[in-house]
């Protein structure tokens, strides 16, 4: 079954969550042949773990703090980001985020398609 996504131009909600932060579960906004954008909803000390995609992302923390480990062959960047910060990446790129507080946050991806 597909994951219901707003239609073009429909209004989506992405202000805080606030107290139902914590009974909220991430969810998919939507998603076009060249697009994809995720509200990412991490409890305090819950972590994505070391994945990639394909395309450029960025990541938009709304609430809370998390922290991005990002991984460049033999070194790592550490990246705390607050309310308010986003943060790009190019496609491709290996990173875990963490949440150091209770946090959401926008991600946004360009997608990539086979030629």
């Amino acid at each position: 079954m597909a994951l219901p996504h707003a239609a073009p131009a429909q209004p989506i909600d992405i202000a805080p969550l606030g107290p139902a932060l914590t009974q909220t579960l991430s969810t998919a906004l939507f998603k076009s042949e060249g697009l994809e954008v995720m509200r990412i909803v991490l409890p305090a000390g819950k972590t994505l773990p070391a994945h990639k995609v394909d395309g450029e992302m960025t990541f938009q923390v709304i609430e809370g703090e998390v922290e991005l480990l990002v991984s460049h062959g033999n070194t790592e960047d550490r990246e705390r980001l607050h309310a308010g910060q986003l943060c790009y990446l190019p496609g491709g790129v290996v990173h875990t985020v963490s949440a150091l507080q209770d946090a959401s946050a926008l991600l946004t991806i360009v997608l990539r398609h086979p030629d």
